[in-house]
């Protein structure tokens, strides 16, 4: 019968237990004022009821109401702890006889569980639990050594024992399970309130912003179209659902902007592309769009802005720059063919009058031939010329080069010293050309150094699909503020250059598909860096 009678406390202080924790998981409120107070209470009265169920033995009751006051104790500390003790002992001193040991009793343990509590406040609560509860069993030892308790009975001490440590343990568990279901339930309602406002957030932008967002998936099709292709594109958005992306799309761009979704389908890179949509009312509207995969899904967001008007305003400002550009060699022309004419309308005068001589036929036909050179270079500058490419070396190229000045170079008392890193420089190009490129930029070399000296050419290789000729001179070099005009129309620091030579070299390096850098110093020289594309084997 006593297992029995312990059963029945047990299931009665696990549904005292459970019931507070459970109405108050439905009651959603401000925090109770004085809480432990009111839980201390409560404790005492559940300790009261276990007073009432409990069993008598030789004169002795026994009960559970130990498991109450440990828990209040752990949880809201001594004071509840003695106040909930307080009504247990009460309840007890009523109920039955053997005062002494119960007040004597009580007295040890709540000195023992209030010291226990104070060196353990900083553990968990599992800890902290388990400590009480052996402090408990040792105040109980020496209660029932200190009065000679059923000495006799082990058996009868060591289940009370078990099953305080049972009540303990169940109480424990219904607690932290319905604390941790309220604090996941917190969680829970802490996420939805912010999703939620995460979402009007992201509604509110979607549904005010004029750019297009679309929602695609692997299949293609389309998911979620914004309010805003109503405003941009004059579609409801009834009208866009369920029909095909074709439709939208300019049949032009529909092939890439397939593939640019289907390649980003599972990745994590975004791609922008050009795209033009087709308008309710038939013309198409040119766009912007940003496609961003969404990660670990199948979906696609798409994020459209027009640049109809961007592309008008770009158009007219390119118009404008040509306009501009025509302008600016219109007056250069004239400026650099009117001196020579000037010169040839005084020597006409001057053979009107008779008064003429042979050098006046030499300054006329220098003057006619200038016009003529001027006239050439922008020919071969303007007019599209019949390329034929062919392989060839550029190591070939520069001491071909170097050959054809050797005999100038030799006048001027100029030496070149060629140097190279690798034994083949192999590239497709015009050969003539790439000669007439290397012709001016080494001759401009050499026309900087009026007092001899040496010219470095280095042949190089950047990587393994470029190689780059480094022409460095160390004549008198350019200010640093004016590298950046050179290859400029009529701009030239020669007394008689017209600047159209580095220009046709620019353009030159351009059709090959490389570059040219500059950089120099006064007095010490400039070096001339040419980088082309290789033949890849």
């Amino acid at each position: 019968m006593i297992l029995f009678d312990f059963i029945v406390n047990i299931a009665i202080f696990s549904l005292l237990v459970s019931t507070p924790l459970v109405i108050r998981s439905f009651i959603h409120q401000k925090p109770i004022k004085y809480f432990s107070l009111w839980a201390s209470l409560y404790a005492g009265v559940v300790s009261v009821i276990l007073v009432i169920l409990s069993i008598k033995q030789q004169g002795y009751a026994y009960d559970i109401r130990y498991a109450p006051v440990i828990l209040v104790f752990a949880y809201f500390g001594p004071i509840p702890g003695v106040i909930t003790g307080l009504f247990s002992l009460l309840t007890r001193l009523v109920s039955g006889g053997n005062w002494a040991p119960a007040i004597i009793g009580w007295m040890i343990n709540m000195m023992i569980l209030c010291v226990v509590h104070k060196v353990m406040s900083q553990s968990s609560q599992s800890k902290k639990i388990g400590s009480l509860f052996m402090a408990y069993v040792a105040g109980y030892l020496v209660t029932i050594l200190s009065f000679h308790i059923l000495l006799t009975e082990p058996l009868f001490h060591l289940q009370y024992v078990l099953f305080v440590m049972l009540g303990v343990i169940l109480g424990g568990l219904l607690i932290e399970s319905n604390d941790r279901l309220l604090r996941i339930n917190k969680q829970n309602k802490y996420m939805e309130a912010t999703l939620e406002k995460s979402e009007s957030k992201y509604k509110l932008i979607a549904n005010h912003t004029s750019d297009l967002i679309m929602v695609m998936d692997q299949n293609h099709t389309v998911s979620y179209f914004s309010p805003s292709h109503e405003l941009v594109l004059g579609y409801e958005r009834h009208e866009l659902i369920g029909n095909l992306l074709c439709m939208l799309v300019h049949p032009k761009d529909l092939e890439i902007f397939h593939q640019t979704i289907s390649t980003m389908i599972g990745g994590q890179e975004g791609y922008s592309l050009e795209v033009r949509l087709k308008h309710k009312e038939g013309h198409w509207k040119e766009f912007e769009s940003r496609c961003q995969p969404v990660k670990g899904s199948k979906y696609v967001i798409v994020i459209s802005r027009d640049i109809s008007d961007r592309k008008k305003a770009e158009e007219v400002l390119l118009q404008s720059e040509k306009l501009s550009i025509v302008g600016e060699l219109a007056a250069g022309i004239a400026h650099e063919i009117r001196n020579p004419l000037t010169t040839i309308k005084g020597f006409l005068q001057v053979y009107k009058e008779g008064n003429y001589s042979r050098k006046h036929n030499e300054l006329l036909l220098s003057e006619l031939e200038r016009i003529e050179a001027i006239t050439s270079e922008f020919l071969s500058l303007a007019k599209p010329q019949l390329t034929q490419l062919t392989v060839t070396d550029l190591r070939e190229l520069v001491e071909y080069t170097t050959e054809i000045l050797s005999p100038e170079a030799l006048l001027k008392n100029i030496e070149f010293q060629l140097s190279y890193e690798a034994t083949h420089f192999p590239i497709t190009g015009e050969k003539n050309q790439l000669k007439q490129m290397l012709l001016n930029i080494i001759k401009n070399a050499m026309e900087s150094m009026p007092y001899g000296g040496e010219i470095q050419i280095c042949l190089r290789k950047d990587g393994e699909r470029h190689g780059v000729i480094a022409i460095q001179d160390h004549g008198c070099g350019i200010p640093e503020e004016l590298l950046p005009k050179l290859g400029e129309p009529f701009y030239s620091l020669k007394e008689k250059g017209t600047g159209l030579g580095l220009m046709i070299c620019k353009k030159i390096i351009k059709q090959h598909e490389g570059d040219i850098t500059y950089s120099s110093k006064m007095n010490e020289g400039t070096l001339v860096e040419i980088r082309l594309p290789l033949l890849q084997a």
